[in-house]
């Protein structure tokens, strides 16, 4: 067994975000960030091998691509895989990718384009660049690294530059498309967006972590899977190859404070 002081909260966000392609099948994983991206490596090293992975230019990969310099490591190729090939996959639903949006709302509709109003941003943003189609052809899941009411807001999202489960944002008489969200990992717990009439719910809470805490860091309301689960530590072997994955370190610089993954007792 793993112990507390052996793994950080990052590498336990991403054993827990790596389970977003458990069952899954024959998809394109696509994890955007240091964290998801690791995490959709380590599912396809571990329990997921039939999931296709890039090299982020245009090949395929068996073996994901380490972050950071590569050195001497020379990506190991298996299949051509160009922007045309991946939009295939897209469109046609055979694709799961983990995203990153700075904003969720009780919708599940996120935002990645701007912060205030879009006319004039107080922050500006990416812009909602693919998110719109990508958010009704094929399942996403999320990660944020800080589960605070900023990050989960009490009204509608600034932006939605992706697609929930707000009927108000389909246009009358347009036929309404299936959403199809995965799961939501953050530094306090793991949820969905399956709960009553897809209400948000927790799954899991991370070690140390209080259904409590993570509703007052919620601006909506949350519900409880029937069995709220402790997020499970790291085996070692997923840390093994977490640090293959990540030989730099770059995970260490996404959650605040790199904090140990079983919060301390104050």
């Amino acid at each position: 067994m793993t112990k507390a002081s052996e793994f950080t909260l990052a590498e336990l966000v991403v054993c827990a975000a790596a389970e977003a392609w458990r069952g899954g099948g024959e998809v394109l994983a696509t994890g955007i960030g240091p964290l998801p991206r690791i995490a959709a490596g380590l599912a396809k090293l571990t329990f997921a091998p039939e999931i296709l992975m890039t090299d982020g230019e245009a090949w395929l990969v068996e073996e994901p691509v380490p972050l950071g310099p590569r050195g001497d490591y020379k990506p190991k190729h298996s299949g051509w895989m160009p922007y045309a090939r991946v939009f295939d996959s897209v469109w046609c639903g055979r694709r799961h990718a983990m995203v990153t949006p700075v904003q969720v709302d009780r919708w599940g509709q996120g935002n990645i384009a701007a912060l205030g109003d879009l006319k004039k941003p107080k922050v500006q943003l990416l812009g909602v660049r693919g998110f719109p189609g990508n958010s009704i052809s094929h399942r996403n899941s999320m990660f944020l690294p800080s589960h605070t009411k900023r990050s989960f807001i009490e009204g509608e999202v600034d932006v939605v530059a992706s697609v929930g489960f707000a009927d108000k944002r389909w246009p009358e008489g347009v036929k309404k498309l299936p959403v199809d969200i995965g799961i939501v990992v953050t530094n306090l717990c793991v949820m969905d967006f399956n709960g009553p009439d897809h209400a948000a719910r927790v799954v899991s809470l991370h070690p140390g972590v209080a259904f409590e805490e993570v509703q007052g860091e919620t601006g909506f309301p949350l519900t409880r899977a029937e069995t709220v689960a402790t997020t499970p530590a790291p085996t070692e072997e997923q840390l093994a190859i977490i640090r293959r994955l990540d030989p730099t370190g770059i995970r260490a610089g996404v959650i605040k404070g790199n904090p140990p993954g079983v919060r301390q007792a104050a």
